[in-house]
């Protein structure tokens, strides 16, 4: 199959027109991460109108979690190999008819479905526009700032996904927050054909590693599957644990597959770069610290406090600026003093305000009791965001940014599934056989050993970020044809 490498002229429009393509990215990642949030607060409606049972509804946000963690790696290395403009606009196509299919859907199945393929929508999307970030801004402050205004974008998204979401139902019903996404999807594809600098000229034949891709994608998958699944069916279910086994068994294979084939999906000389390296496993445990914090806080408000849906978007307002204000942040003192001791003081900041906004999770406490908390935390969890994504993409030669990109974004799904599982799992340890208030008080102190924990857990990755290469990134000197390659490979 043949090859793209990056997309042609970056200098040709100029500043400008690279300022178009950045507002487009970020406009893509509004709608990713309003996407993430904009369906919760319609579950109990969708449940009701199309016959969902209350433990089920969960499958609407699950069916987008799974074929969005599995279809990561794919994803970044079609972007790669196919062009990451073509992915661009095919991702958003495939998001745009998925959700108008699931606001047209009339029973679980369907809706179901819709939501699996925009999961797919998605994980072709992500790293489609970070490698477009990464290829089309210069390594340093340009690339920089261009990833602290689409991680800027990303936290405005979360916030107006769940406003937007609790809008939309209350006054047009649960397949507004569907429909929304229709229009802004094929917009953005649409004008991506004219502000987008098109994908190189194919010039060189590279074959696709089917075998690697349908072995990873499947256990990809399945992993995601049976951690989703396992607090909703029992981890001795004969579902999760048949996932388990399977998943291990074809990503074993995946690895046996990659370190024979030619030309592999994934090279595992890429890790040999430790700042994508540790960039990997940052957003492993962002995912699993920082991540998991908004599902706890909505359980908090809504179940505990009984916000709605509107009050507990309104709630979300505070820690999303807060979060916008430290991507940017991250960004000039990544730029100012490099990755790791930025990386260190997010880490610090956020398991500070982390463990402050533990002590508002409690059944008689107010919202004024998590502002400190939510404040400080977001900053610094905005901070490591933008540094997670700038040491990820680092050192990283530009015909590689894609499956670099799937693979951080894998490890970022992954963290949040496991650290979801497992916090949800502690947090409902307490709650077994009680009622009324006193169920109210289990779940709240559940919730307070919880974010205590996610805390603890922004000192590893802090352990982490220092086996990162100190100083400011410098540019890659990876091969950049396959015959290079393979050289460098042996």
């Amino acid at each position: 199959m043949s090859t793209s490498s990056a997309p042609t002229g970056p200098a040709q429009g100029g500043a400008r027109h690279l300022g178009w393509t950045l507002a487009l990215l970020a406009l893509a990642q509004l709608i990713y991460a309003l996407d993430l949030n904009i369906v919760f607060v319609a579950l109990p409606e969708i449940g009701s109108d199309l016959g969902f049972p209350g433990q089920t509804q969960q499958l609407v946000v699950s069916a987008y979690v799974v074929f969005a963690g599995g279809f990561l790696l794919f994803g970044g290395r079609a972007a790669d190999l196919l062009g990451r403009r073509r992915m661009f606009v095919l991702a958003l196509t495939v998001y745009a008819v998925s959700s108008l299919a699931g606001g047209l859907a009339g029973n679980p199945g369907v809706i179901i479905t819709a939501r699996a393929i925009q999961g797919i929508g998605g994980a072709l999307l992500l790293p489609a526009t970070l490698s477009l970030i990464n290829t089309l801004f210069d390594e340093g402050p340009k690339r920089n700032r261009a990833l602290a205004v689409w991680g800027g974008a990303g936290a405005s998204g979360l916030t107006l996904g769940a406003l937007l979401g609790g809008v939309l139902t209350e006054n047009f019903g649960w397949p507004a927050v569907f429909y929304v996404n229709v229009p802004l999807a094929g917009l953005v594809a649409l004008a991506a054909l004219f502000v987008i600098p098109r994908d190189a000229p194919r010039t060189e034949r590279r074959r696709f590693d089917l075998p690697g891709a349908l072995s990873v994608t499947g256990g990809s998958t399945l992993l995601v599957f049976a951690l989703v699944q396992g607090p909703e069916l029992g981890w001795l279910s004969g579902w999760v644990v048949g996932a388990f086994v399977l998943a291990v068994a074809l990503l074993g294979l995946f690895a046996l597959i990659e370190t024979r084939s030619a030309d592999p999906l994934l090279p595992f000389r890429v890790f040999r770069n430790r700042n994508l390296t540790g960039g990997a496993a940052i957003t492993f445990i962002y995912m699993a610290t920082f991540g998991v914090l908004p599902y706890f806080l909505t359980v908090l408000l809504q179940t505990v406090h009984g916000y709605s849906a509107l009050e507990t978007g309104l709630a979300f307002l505070v820690p999303s600026l807060a979060i916008a204000t430290g991507t940017q942040l991250g960004e000039r003192l990544t730029t100012r003093n490099g990755l790791r001791p930025t990386l260190i003081g997010g880490f610090v900041v956020g398991a500070v305000g982390t463990t402050a906004l533990a002590f508002g999770f409690d059944a008689d406490a107010g919202y004024l009791a998590l502002l400190p908390g939510l404040i400080v935390s977001g900053v610094g969890q905005g901070v490591v965001w933008t540094a997670m994504w700038i040491a990820a993409a680092t050192g990283t030669p530009d015909h590689e940014q894609g499956v670099a990109n799937g693979a951080a974004s894998t490890a970022l799904n992954l963290g949040n599934a496991i650290g979801l599982a497992v916090f949800t799992a502690i947090a409902d340890a307490g709650t077994g056989g009680k009622t009324g208030h006193d169920l109210l008080s289990a779940t709240a102190d559940g919730e307070f050993l919880v974010v205590l924990l996610t805390a603890a857990g922004m000192l590893l990755g802090l352990l982490i970020t220092l086996t990162l290469r100190g100083g400011r990134a410098q540019p890659p000197a990876a091969p950049t044809t396959p015959t290079e390659e393979a050289l460098a490979a042996h």
